[in-house]
């Protein structure tokens, strides 16, 4: 990877139209490697379009996203995904495999194949993915008998396995139990830690608070504050932008 601290990811003035509605606003964000970003924000804040817009699967109205010094436009579909693995909200697939063979696609832009095909160094990759998502056990399973909380496992690992630079999660810890949630997120900081630039957009403000870097608070598509936990989540911005306040135990209550 890249030297750890420098900017990978830069959106300047980004504004995306969808449907006529302007759903981020002249957002400007800047992320560095070796550094977790926690996107929060209430439904419909814009979280999945800047996530998307990143990856350049949307295209910015306004302003510019620019992926390890280029434009992400002028990348190749190819040099994009070796650069930037994707963890969408919608992981449905469209035919049942294993466990394997969903993690192993994570090494599809380097010429991957089935996880029985693979490479002995692309295998081993992938079996350290599993490992890492608490999924090892489900790389023999066919994939639509497993819980959605199995399925989410696994394609966690299937982003750690393409093993690039920026990671982008999109509500990684949904369908997760509480013991699960706590170890992806601890996966995702590890991948910051060991030099990774790691952007995803959460509900949960807690953890984002415990494990994030920075948070970068959306609200209505534009960029309310992009700052240190403590100051993002202050007492004034969760009561205009989330409705609710701190309670003495930590958690939340409504206003």
């Amino acid at each position: 990877m890249s030297q750890e601290g420098a900017t990978s990811l830069v959106l300047d003035h980004v504004t995306v139209k969808r449907g006529g509605v302007s759903v981020l606003k002249d957002v400007t964000l800047g992320a560095a490697r070796g550094q977790m970003t926690a996107l929060v924000g209430p439904n419909g804040a814009g979280k999945s379009t800047l996530i998307k817009t990143i990856l350049g699967l949307l295209k910015a109205e306004s302003g510019a996203v620019w992926v390890e010094g280029a434009p992400v436009q002028s990348l190749s579909p190819k040099a994009r995904a070796r650069t930037m693995a994707y963890l969408p909200q919608d992981r449905s697939l469209a035919w049942s495999m294993t466990g394997g063979d969903l993690a192993a696609l994570g090494r599809f832009a380097w010429g991957g194949a089935a996880y029985d095909r693979l490479s002995h160094a692309d295998r081993a990759q992938v079996d350290l993915a599993l490992e890492h998502a608490s999924a090892s056990h489900l790389r023999d399973r066919l994939v639509h008998d497993l819980s959605g909380g199995e399925q989410a496992r696994l394609h966690l690992a299937r982003a750690l396995a393409s093993q690039a630079p920026i990671l982008l999660a999109d509500e990684p810890i949904a369908a997760l139990d509480p013991r699960h949630q706590l170890e992806a997120m601890q996966v995702l900081r590890r991948q910051a830690d060991e030099g990774a630039t790691v952007i995803c957009a959460l509900h949960d403000l807690e953890l984002a608070r415990r494990h994030a870097d920075q948070i970068a608070v959306l609200d209505c598509g534009h960029l309310r504050i992009k700052a240190a936990p403590h100051q993002a989540l202050s007492d004034e911005i969760l009561a205009e932008v989330f409705g609710v306040q701190r309670t003495r135990s930590d958690g939340f209550d409504l206003l």
